[in-house]
């Protein structure tokens, strides 16, 4: 590795990457009632559209972690910035449903590329404590959420349209532009970085089973966030404001999560976060006003560990996957999320048929719908709470088998150990 590489910028320009990600994610968010209005879109056609930011993103995660031995993590990031700046651009000049279809597809690719890159950039440079930075970067998701969801309510306020909401995005996209361009990246071994040894251990039980939990928890998480504005829009609270509690905990969360993990396991935390997640979203369907917030916050608690501990358990119960197992893992969650999008949106829809048949009061068929579609929504943490049941029973027989070999060796003994810290700071 080059020796001058300077791993805090390094650090730093991923961060920065990772928040334009997640202010796309929530000024889409917030606009998304005043894209339907301008442009004469329905609750499914608006699901196409957010649909694609999640389509772009597992295709990227997927070409970044073939290729990323190959190309390196720079091209990658690089690739990136191209995206994040004609896709801000093309959403900007967009005249209508297929304008906006192919520029969140660009925008989409972008963030899945800066997932790709940077992921396995970030473990590769801290080895030992990957599952450490790792959860450290991932703060700057609910982080760059929190700012896209202050400055999108706090645009629209003062009566800003959706346009600048968006040209917001530029600011951050530039500075991390910049900062490539003065950046020494490391080079890896790229004997020992094999994607072909990669791809023979992606087809282990232990890491497909993985895959279909980053499935469930990326939907339970970003399906709810994405249609908020939505589904919250007339419940008597803020949804931007919602959006903002949810993530500003979440980061808060991720920063300080070591001793919760350590304590519980990891697969422990993901169980205990999907009953809370399914708590919070149950009680979101039952209630209305300052409640909500309440709801909000339990929400959050359940779905702040979802994503960084998921990676986590790729890299340190599955690490042969290497840089393709990350990638593959988080494109996986992703398509998931692209895929449940427009029948999220369908839902809205019908849910609002049915309580206009029914004769619900016109200010409450928005609150009545959206309450409808939370319910909906419980399936997924409730699938989950059986799956990590079940993957707890499986990591643990694995943990106790290794446990039990170590009497040979004190080096097994130090292995066994060194695995159990890093655990303990995802």
């Amino acid at each position: 590795m080059n020796n001058i590489v300077d791993k805090d910028k390094i650090f730093r320009l991923c961060c920065i990457a990772l928040i334009v990600t997640a202010m796309t994610f929530a000024i889409r968010a917030g606009i998304l009632g005043e894209l339907g209005v301008e442009f004469g879109l329905n609750g499914r056609e608006l699901g196409w559209i957010n649909a694609m930011a999640f389509l772009g993103f597992p295709i990227a995660t997927m070409f970044g972690g073939i290729l990323y031995n190959a190309l390196g993590a720079k091209k990658l990031i690089v690739l990136a910035f191209t995206c994040h700046l004609f896709g801000i651009i093309f959403t900007l000049t967009a005249g209508g449903f297929w304008g906006l279809l192919i520029s969140t597809f660009l925008i989409g690719f972008a963030n899945g590329s800066v997932e790709a890159g940077c992921n396995p950039l970030i473990a590769d440079l801290h080895s030992s404590n990957k599952t450490t930075m790792l959860n450290r970067f991932h703060v700057w998701f609910p982080g760059g959420i929190l700012i896209g969801a202050l400055a999108s309510q706090f645009m629209a306020s003062i009566g800003l349209t959706w346009q600048w909401q968006v040209a917001l995005i530029l600011i951050p996209t530039l500075i991390y532009g910049t900062m490539l361009l003065k950046s020494t990246f490391p080079i890896f071994d790229k004997v020992q970085n094999s994607t072909i040894n990669n791809m023979r251990s992606l087809f282990s039980p232990l890491y497909l089973l993985l895959l279909l939990c980053f499935s469930l928890t990326a939907t339970t998480e970003l399906g709810t966030q994405q249609w908020i504005e939505r589904i919250l829009g007339e419940s008597g609270a803020s949804p931007m404001l919602i959006l903002a509690l949810i993530t500003g905990l979440m980061a808060v969360g991720r920063y300080y999560a070591g001793p919760l993990v350590h304590r519980l396991s990891p697969v422990g935390t993901l169980f205990v976060s999907s009953v809370i997640a399914l708590s919070g979203i149950y009680m979101m369907s039952q209630v209305s006003g300052p409640m909500i917030y309440l709801a909000a916050i339990l929400f959050a608690v359940g779905v702040t560990y979802f994503w960084p501990t998921m990676l986590g358990c790729v890299v340190e119960y599955t690490p042969k996957t290497g840089a393709l197992g990350l990638s593959l893992a988080g494109g996986v969650g992703m398509f998931s999320v692209s895929m449940w999008n427009p029948v999220i949106g369908q839902w809205i829809d019908d849910a609002k048929k049915t309580a206009e048949m029914s004769n619900v009061a016109p200010d409450q068929v928005g609150l009545v719908a959206g309450q409808e579609v939370l319910s909906n929504l419980t399936v997924f943490p409730s699938v989950l709470i059986v799956v990590f049941a079940v993957l707890f029973v499986i990591v643990r027989r694995q943990t106790n088998g290794q446990q039990k070999q170590p009497e040979q060796s004190t080096d097994t003994d130090s292995t066994v150990e060194k695995s159990e810290g890093e655990h303990g700071t995802i």
